[in-house]
C-alpha cells in the first residue's frame, strides 16, 4: 500500500525540500499551508500550489483564523517571545491541526521542515517537546525530514514507513545545506526565510497591543485590518485608519469593520478612511481633518465630510498632524 503524510507548508525553501526527501521515497505528500490569518490572498495561495507541485504535493489552504484567536493568540501556554509571538504553542496547534486531519486524507504521518537550532523559540530540542504535546502526538507520528537523524526515530521510521538512512541531520541556522540542495533539485522559487511571522514584527505586534488595550473583543476582520494602512490613535481613545494606497484601500473595504465607520470625503480622490463607531465629536473632527490631508485637497478650503450620519466641515492640515497619533 501506497503511504500518503500530510505536511505543514509555508512555501520556504525548508518545507519544499523536506517534502522533497519524502516523495522521493515514493510516499504521496498533501502539503497544507495552515492560515492563522495571513494566508487566504488568492494570488498567493496560487503561488504555494506551484511551489508544492515543484516539491512533488498537492496543496490545500486551511483557514482555522477564528479558532487560533481563541485558543492560541492570546492566552498562549509558553508565552510570547520578543514581540506578540507564542511559537510554541503555534506550532503544537498547526501540529495538532494536521493531525485531526489525517483520518480524512487516509494519510498516516505528519512532516515539516524544521531545523533543530534553526528557530530561538520553537525549534530548540526542549521546545519541540511541548510541541509534541501541545499537539497530542501520543502515536509519535511527527517527522521532521531536515533534521530527524539528530531525533529520536519516529513511529513511520521505526516501521520503515520511511527510510531514515535517506533523511538529513541539519542544525543551526546555516543555510548552506539548504541552498545547495534547492540547486541540486532545481528549487528556484521559494519564499525567503528573512519574510518572517508578521507576530514576530514590532510594527504589528504593537498594533495588536494597543487594539486590545482598548477592545477584549477581536475578531477575524479586526485582526486583518491591522496589516493595512496608517493606524492611529486619536486624542479622546477612537482608532482610526488611513490607506496608504490603492491596494489598502481596496483590502480595507472589502473587511467587515463593524465596529468602525467609514469617513466618506466626497468625490476628492485619495486615501480611505475608518474611524470607531463611538469616537467622540472631537476625534470625529480631527479624524474628518486629517482625512482630508490624505486626499487630494487644497488648503485653506472647506469640505464636508460625512462619517455616518454627521456631516464635518473639514479643512486640510499638515501631515505631521498624524504623525502624533500613530501606532
Amino acid at each position: 500500500m501506497k503511504r500518503k503524510c500530510l505536511a505543514l507548508f509555508s512555501g520556504g525553501l525548508d518545507s519544499m525540500l523536506a517534502i522533497k526527501l519524502i516523495t522521493m521515497q515514493g510516499i504521496e505528500v498533501h502539503a497544507l499551508n495552515i492560515d492563522i490569518g495571513f494566508g487566504s490572498d488568492p494570488a498567493k495561495n496560487e503561488t504555494l500550489a506551484k511551489r508544492a507541485a515543484m516539491a512533488g504535493a498537492t496543496f490545500e489552504s486551511v483557514n482555522v483564523r477564528s479558532k487560533y484567536l481563541q485558543d492560541v493568540l492570546f492566552n498562549p501556554k509558553f508565552g510570547y517571545g520578543k514581540q506578540f509571538n507564542p511559537c510554541i504553542d503555534c506550532h503544537g496547534f498547526m501540529f495538532r491541526t494536521a493531525i485531526s486531519m489525517l483520518d480524512d486524507y487516509n494519510a498516516s504521518f505528519v512532516i515539516s521542515g524544521e531545523v533543530v537550532g534553526q528557530r530561538p523559540m520553537s525549534q530548540r530540542n526542549d521546545a519541540m517537546v511541548h510541541v509534541k504535546n501541545l499537539a497530542d502526538d501520543k502515536d509519535d507520528i511527527v517527522l521532521r525530514p531536515l533534521c530527524a537523524k539528530l531525533l529520536k526515530p519516529t513511529l513511520p521510521e521505526r516501521e520503515g514507513w520511511v527510510d531514515r538512512d535517506k533523511l538529513l541531520g541539519l542544525n543551526g541556522r546555516n543555510r548552506s545545506p539548504q541552498l545547495s540542495l534547492a540547486k541540486e533539485f532545481g528549487f528556484s522559487d521559494f519564499e525567503s526565510p528573512g519574510g518572517g511571522c508578521p507576530y514576530t514584527m514590532e510594527g504589528f505586534s504593537n498594533r495588536i497591543r494597543d487594539f486590545i488595550k482598548y477592545d477584549k473583543n477581536m475578531g477575524e476582520d479586526d485582526l486583518q485590518s491591522l496589516r493595512y494602512g496608517r493606524h492611529l490613535r486619536l486624542p479622546d481613545g477612537a482608532k482610526m485608519i488611513i490607506g496608504r494606497d490603492q491596494n489598502d484601500n481596496s483590502k480595507l473595504e472589502a473587511l467587515k469593520l463593524e465596529k468602525m465607520d467609514i469617513i466618506d470625503c466626497g468625490d476628492i480622490i485619495g486615501a480611505r478612511s475608518f474611524i470607531d463607531k463611538n469616537a467622540s465629536d472631537n476625534d470625529k473632527k480631527l479624524a474628518a481633518n486629517l482625512a482630508i490631508s490624505y486626499c487630494k485637497s487644497e488648503p485653506n478650503l472647506i469640505y464636508e465630510v460625512k462619517i455616518a450620519s454627521s456631516i464635518i466641515q473639514a479643512t486640510k492640515c499638515d501631515k505631521s498632524e498624524a504623525a502624533r497619533y500613530f501606532i
